[in-house]
């Protein structure tokens, strides 16, 4: 409603925002420093991170964890950044999405937020919120511009309103916008799974992440030496992980199974597959070492 009694208008104080993208501008420039060997730089740079990030404790959080602005945007930048303490993120990625779930699985977030929503909640371990946000049909969701035509991604969440088909306003609503396709950054890298883990996907990292709602994804890439691929796919209590891995790259590959006697590899268990090394478990997940081809796992659920 127009006088917003509720308190659920979710706006995000512009200072918020700028001190998180600040930090953000500075850190890249810390990371070419490094990499240039750049050592003055890197610490002058870095210095100055902590006191950016200092100031933004003491004026966008309280001591309970809690940002000026409780908006789905404040949280994800804010944890996207890295702006708190670890000790804080647990709690502050509970509030996003719980936040997510005050307005009954729907974002709020704008250009700005948006890009960065799905990542952090499924870096925090609340895939199935993502999910949730995928799927909505709903609007403001990205089903909502599709179930009403779209073809394209939308500059504005309801450029066309469902009410009547009338135009959101002529002077902001392309219907040819990148900012909310960023959702497709999510769906590679952590849906699929499919993403790198040295420059030039020299080395790989399959990881994914699967979610109610969906049966199967597929994701490839053309890189410098050639396609890399993640597909899984579900079918009869049972999880089917493809992997295609270039010429002269490596891989690390995260398999959600139980344990390692439940996977199998072209027919064989990792233990009787000499081109799989076996690396441990990492949380729900198996991790298994491999050179370039092309391997079909399988998990029964």
């Amino acid at each position: 409603p127009d006088d917003d009694l509720h308190g659920l208008a979710a706006v995000t104080n512009k200072y918020l925002i700028a001190q998180c993208f600040f930090a953000h501008s500075v850190q890249l420039l810390i990371n070419a420093a490094d990499v240039l060997g750049k050592k003055e730089d890197v610490e002058t740079y870095s210095n100055l991170l902590k006191d950016i990030k200092s100031a933004f404790l003491k004026e966008f959080v309280t001591p309970n964890g809690i940002l000026v602005s409780e908006t789905q945007t404040a949280y994800t930048l804010a944890l996207n950044f890295d702006m708190l303490p670890e000790e804080m993120r647990t709690e502050t990625a509970k509030r996003l999405a719980d936040n997510v779930a005050l307005y009954n699985d729907h974002l709020t977030t704008g250009f700005l937020g948006t890009p960065y929503l799905c990542n952090v909640l499924s870096r925090f371990g609340y895939d199935s919120v993502a999910y949730k946000l995928l799927l909505q049909e709903t609007y403001p969701s990205w089903l909502y511009p599709v179930k009403m035509g779209a073809t394209t991604i939308w500059e504005r969440w309801d450029g066309i309103k469902k009410r009547d088909s009338s135009f959101q306003n002529v002077m902001m609503n392309s219907f040819n916008h990148y900012a909310y396709g960023t959702i497709g950054d999510w769906m590679y890298r952590v849906m699929a799974g499919l993403s790198e883990d040295a420059p030039g996907f020299k080395k790989i990292r399959i990881m994914p992440h699967i979610g109610k709602g969906i049966t199967s994804a597929k994701a490839n890439l053309q890189t410098y030496y050639g396609k890399a691929g993640s597909a899984w796919e579900i079918h009869n209590n049972q999880l089917v992980l493809s992997v295609e891995v270039p010429a002269n790259t490596t891989a690390s590959i995260f398999i959600p199974a139980k344990n390692a006697d439940a996977i199998t590899e072209g027919g064989k268990s990792l233990s009787g597959n000499k081109e799989l090394k076996f690396a441990g478990r990492e949380g729900a997940y198996i991790k298994v070492e491999t050179g370039s081809g092309n391997y079909v796992f399988k998990v029964n659920l």
